[in-house]
Parts: structure tokens; C-alpha cells; sequence
């Protein structure tokens, strides 16, 4: 995991070193600021074209836990790095990468329970349900 994450920050880095580059040979003259402004903007909503179609077929066949899952991961990841990046900044702790990674990971973990044990009552209520109908 920290592989993938270190390599999505040296792809970034690329990306952002060829963007400068090529506001400054085309002459655009973007400060920070704008090229923030319309980078960001564009990849959200590259994003949301991407998202949306996905989100709306899981809700269409009632998988709802996936995107509460996603959701839910997604805040995560920003928590564990707001947290280290707080850390860095107040001088309260040690802003490490390996927090991230374990934080993440926990939560990953108790998911996982936490889809067994939901499974397993899913399963109950199902079987019972059966016995019942059979009953009748």
C-alpha cells in the first residue's frame, strides 16, 4: 500500500512538473492559484462523469453499503492525512506515513468484521424467513 501511495505522489508530481511546463511554454501566465483553480475543477468533474453512472447503477441494484463504503474510505484517507499533516505542523506527534497505512488499514479490518457479521445475520433472517414460508 505504501508502494501505490508513494508511487500516486511521484505520478503527481510528473503531472504537476508538466503542467507548469507547459503553462509556461505556451505563455498562459496561470498563477498557483488559477491553475489550481481550473486542474481541480476539471479532474472533479472528470470524476463526477466517472462516479455518478457507477453510484447510480449501485443504487439502482440496492448496493448501498458500497457507496457508504467508498464514501466512508474516502473520508478516511483525508482524516489519517489531515491528522499527520496537523501533527507536522502543531509539533504534537510524528507526521508518518506508516499512520496513514495502519489507520486506513484498521478501518479496512473492522469493515471486514463488520461484512461478516452483517452477513451472517443476513443469512439468518433469510433461512428463517424460508422455514417460515415452507410452514405455510
Amino acid at each position: 500500500m505504501g508502494k501505490f501511495l508513494y508511487g500516486i505522489v511521484r505520478l503527481t508530481a510528473k503531472i504537476h512538473n508538466r503542467l507548469l511546463m507547459l503553462n509556461d511554454a505556451y505563455e498562459y501566465n496561470f498563477s498557483d492559484k488559477e491553475l489550481h483553480f481550473l486542474i481541480i475543477g476539471a479532474l472533479g468533474m472528470a470524476m463526477i462523469f466517472v462516479v455518478h453512472p457507477i453510484f447510480k447503477w449501485l443504487a439502482r441494484n440496492n448496493h448501498i453499503m458500497v457507496i457508504s463504503w467508498i464514501y466512508v474510505f474516502t473520508l478516511i484517507i483525508v482524516i489519517t492525512f489531515a491528522i499527520e499533516i496537523g501533527q507536522r505542523v502543531t509539533n504534537t506527534g510524528n507526521m508518518e506515513f506508516a499512520d496513514i497505512v495502519f489507520g486506513v488499514m484498521g478501518f479496512i479490518c473492522m469493515f471486514v468484521v463488520f461484512s461478516v457479521i452483517r452477513g451472517i445475520y443476513h443469512l439468518i433472517l433469510k433461512l428463517v424467513s424460508r422455514v417460515r414460508e415452507s410452514r405455510a
